[in-house]
């Protein structure tokens, strides 16, 4: 007796009818997957924007009222997070670092003596020549401090760079960061040779003095805190180096004072940058 078989055997029609709902399956999958992207960018991107506004917002509402950079630490602590604070935080951080280690060594060049008001009437001469050799010291260097300046600037600048890379904020941000850094540091540069000079010239006018009464001590007599000499010509020679010690003076004053007045554009610059962000 012969066996009937239950299995049927595919057609090619039925075949090719799978293959193109398995095609059609495939590309429903595949447009799905290409939609589900192009949300994932959408909303990413939008999320991005709306990140990118509060922060914004944020930058603007924290720096409104700063007038002083000694109020920055105020406007971050507002707003902890926000990453283009942090990064003109780190601006100011840099200009206190570089202006604190300058004045710093300044000082530590500057004769002991100078650290309180002087009354060279009543200095006897071996104070007046110890003081005349402390000054020649300074003023020597004060000329020797131009290149730790300029290495401390550039050892400060390449930490700001290192430390907003941590930021991640992105490198297009970064770049005009640091173009704001350079401009900063040149300007400080250009300000702490200037300051160096003039405290040089305000030692050696003042070594000149105090070595005139060297030269002339015993000759000359101290009524009312006031050095009288015995002739014309000598008072006239001394009053000439006291009048350049008070104009190196008034120079150191005024280069100190626009010290100031840069820290304060400075903060304009950081303000502008915040800004545009």
């Amino acid at each position: 007796m012969a066996t009937v078989s239950n299995h049927r055997t595919s057609t090619p029609a039925s075949t090719s009818k799978r293959a193109t709902l398995l095609t059609l399956l495939l590309l429903c999958i595949v447009l799905l997957l290409v939609i589900a992207c192009f949300a994932v960018v959408y909303f990413v991107g939008d999320l991005t924007r709306y990140q990118e506004a509060i922060s914004a917002r944020e930058t603007q509402t924290a720096l409104r009222s700063v007038n002083v950079p000694e109020q920055l630490d105020r406007a971050l602590k507002q707003f902890p997070a926000n990453e283009t604070l942090k990064l003109v935080a780190l601006a100011n951080k840099e200009s206190i670092e570089i202006d604190a280690a300058a004045e710093r060594r300044l000082d530590e060049a500057e004769p002991k003596e100078l650290s309180k008001p002087i009354d060279l009437s009543a200095f006897s001469l071996s104070d007046l020549d110890a003081l005349r050799q402390n000054l020649e010291t300074a003023r020597s260097r004060t000329a020797s401090l131009a290149p730790a300046d300029m290495a401390l600037i550039k050892a400060e600048r390449d930490k700001v760079e290192n430390d907003a890379h941590l930021l991640k904020v992105g490198s297009n941000k970064i770049a005009k960061f640091m173009t704001m850094i350079d401009e900063q540091d040149t300007e400080v540069a250009d300000l702490t040779s200037r300051i160096l000079a003039a405290r040089g010239e305000y030692y050696g006018a003042y070594e000149k003095s105090v070595a005139f009464l060297v030269k002339e001590f015993g000759l000359y007599k101290v009524e009312d805190g006031q050095f009288v000499f015995p002739f014309q010509f000598d008072a006239d020679s001394y009053n000439r180096v006291a009048a350049a010690m008070e104009a190196a003076a008034n120079s150191v004053a005024q280069l100190e004072q626009e010290r100031t007045t840069l820290r304060q554009s400075q903060l304009g610059r950081w303000k502008t940058f915040a800004g545009r962000q």
